[in-house]
């Protein structure tokens, strides 16, 4: 007994979304092998669309950097492009979650920015 029925564009075994039908008799699925004979999809409407997030939403502000206050822990590191004392640093786990994560440091000064994989 298939525990997923009654949408069409589903599997009724497994889930799994259906391939469109074709020229073949049969609809297979892609994950399970599951078949349904195209002769069931008869006189069935299959509609999509696309919803696009609004331009309003997706426009960033950025904020002037002058103006903006670095916020953050200072360390005693020294800018390698300035070369004096004093960075802000915040972290980030951009690669895997087995992986370390990337520390990003701002200097006080010229705000200089840097990265380290640690």
């Amino acid at each position: 007994m298939s525990c997923f029925g009654g949408d069409p564009n589903f599997c009724p075994e497994c889930g799994n979304v259906l391939p469109l039908p074709g020229i073949q008799d049969v609809v297979r699925c892609p994950r399970c092998s599951f078949c349904i004979p195209v002769a069931e999809f008869s006189g069935l409407e299959i509609r999509s669309s696309v919803v696009f997030n609004p331009v309003e939403q997706s426009t960033v502000t950025l904020e002037d950097e002058d103006s903006s206050e670095l916020k953050g822990a200072v360390i005693d590191r020294r800018c390698s492009r300035c070369n004096k004392e004093g960075m802000v640093y915040h972290t980030r786990q951009m690669r895997s979650a087995d992986e370390g994560q990337t520390v990003f440091f701002t200097c006080i000064s010229c705000r200089y920015q840097e990265k380290e994989d640690s």
